[in-house]
């Protein structure tokens, strides 16, 4: 019985080439793809946001025109311990005397106005005589140019949350209604910054009434002082975030 034969394959011919060639297209497509996004413009990169165990937020914008006084004031909000001693700086950078409302004078503001080291952050807190007419919850026009001024540095901050809190005098004690104001007119608040652009995730607001007072409340210039809108920007990460 003779052997069978031994069946050769087929030859391939130069079938394997067209396989080759379309993986060397592959890698030079890959390669090609690699260059061109190491050398894309960097201005496309508009924010990066880095939270580490909640170390805190570190974002910043990388593009569009960002003025060096919203960097300045941006820089010291980050760094609270410094906030008393540069207050007056943080005042004159925000609120030059060339944007203050046309009935509002220099010496108007600082009464009004401060900036305070919290544990959170910083808060800038601002009386109800620079926002609001008395007992109404409407921003009127002169608040809306100064809380436009916060703008641009909410915006650069980028994640940072911000809370808003409202707070009254001491008049009518525990009553609901101070509640009320105090909580409407931190909404008129959170309510401007979101129609300028600020995301509103970021915001929440608090309702205070006469609770935490700055000052007592048995004097009219004290009583002032009290009915208040704190806008605390929250740089520093909470306690046990490290």
């Amino acid at each position: 019985m003779g052997r069978d034969k031994v069946k050769k394959p087929p030859d391939p011919g130069g079938g394997w080439l067209v396989t080759f060639s379309d993986l060397v297209t592959l890698l030079l497509t890959f390669f090609v793809l690699l260059l061109s996004m190491a050398s894309m413009d960097q201005s496309f990169i508009t924010r990066v946001t880095i939270m580490p165990a909640e170390l805190g937020f570190l974002d910043k914008r990388g593009s569009g025109r960002v003025t060096a006084k919203v960097k300045l004031v941006s820089e010291f909000l980050e760094r609270p311990w410094e906030v008393l001693e540069k207050q007056n700086r943080i005042k004159d950078l925000l609120f030059p005397d060339d944007v203050l409302p046309p009935d509002m004078d220099r010496a108007t503001l600082d009464e009004n106005l401060k900036v305070l080291a919290k544990p959170e952050g910083v808060a800038l807190v601002l009386t109800d005589k620079l926002m609001f007419p008395l007992g109404k919850s409407e921003l009127d026009e002169r608040a809306k140019i100064l809380l436009y001024q916060l703008v641009p540095v909410l915006d650069y901050l980028g994640s940072a949350d911000v809370n808003i809190a409202g707070y009254t005098d001491n008049v009518g004690g525990m009553r609901p209604s101070n509640f009320r104001l105090s909580g409407e007119r931190a909404m008129a608040v959170l309510t401007y910054f979101v129609e300028q652009g600020i995301m509103n995730d970021r915001l929440t607001v608090s309702a205070c009434g006469p609770t935490f007072p700055l000052y007592s409340n048995t004097t009219p210039e004290g009583r002032a002082q009290n009915r208040r809108v704190e806008i605390l920007i929250k740089t520093t990460p909470p306690m046990g975030g490290y």
